[in-house]
């Protein structure tokens, strides 16, 4: 038997000759110029914009709306000189209960809210010097184990001053996560 030849158009040679063309040529979609430098900078530009945003929305400059920190009490707080100085700036809520016995039931008032200061046991003798607590009034907070609070400025016409009680048995649950490791101690200003 003879031996026939091979068609040309079945294998041409140049096609093995010559190096093998991309998948896909000319494409690339939009990240064929793709520049890491570029990212960078961008990814940059993102984060610093990031955190100047933050740091804007959580300062709490003079906006009252926003009690963000403990210096906006302090600043905020009645005679803060007087109040940081013999005692602790404080926010007082004042709010009143109604309970009905026939049905049981219980109403609360919306609370108010304003800045207050609460002294130091050691210190009621300033309430007493500007003659805003009589001796009758000091005796009986003394025997209760109590303290002074006061809303409104000590030099106007009324300031607010009641005896209070300081409540420890609830405790600041702030301080007391769950999965919190040594818990700070909270300090004891009264």
């Amino acid at each position: 038997m003879k031996r026939r030849s091979r068609p040309a158009y079945d294998r041409p040679p140049e096609r093995y000759d010559r190096p093998a063309a991309p998948r896909n040529p000319g494409g690339g979609g939009p990240f064929k110029s793709f520049n890491y430098g570029t990212a960078a900078l961008l990814g940059g530009v993102f984060v610093l914009g990031l955190g100047a945003g933050m740091a804007l929305s959580l300062s709490p400059g003079d906006n009252i709306a926003n009690v963000a920190s403990r210096e906006v009490i302090d600043r905020s707080a009645p005679n803060a000189d007087i109040c940081l100085q013999y005692g602790a700036s404080a926010i007082v809520t004042d709010m009143r209960v109604f309970v009905t016995l026939n049905p049981f039931n219980v109403y609360v008032t919306q609370p108010t809210m304003e800045p207050g200061c609460v002294l130091r046991r050691n210190n009621w003798s300033l309430l007493q010097q500007r003659k805003l607590v009589t001796n009758e009034q000091v005796n009986d907070c003394k025997n209760r184990m109590n303290t002074f609070g006061f809303t409104g400025t000590l030099e106007s016409a009324n300031p607010k001053i009641t005896c209070i009680y300081q409540n420890n048995a609830a405790g600041n649950l702030f301080l007391n996560r769950p999965g919190m490791v040594d818990a700070p101690q909270e300090r004891e200003n009264c």
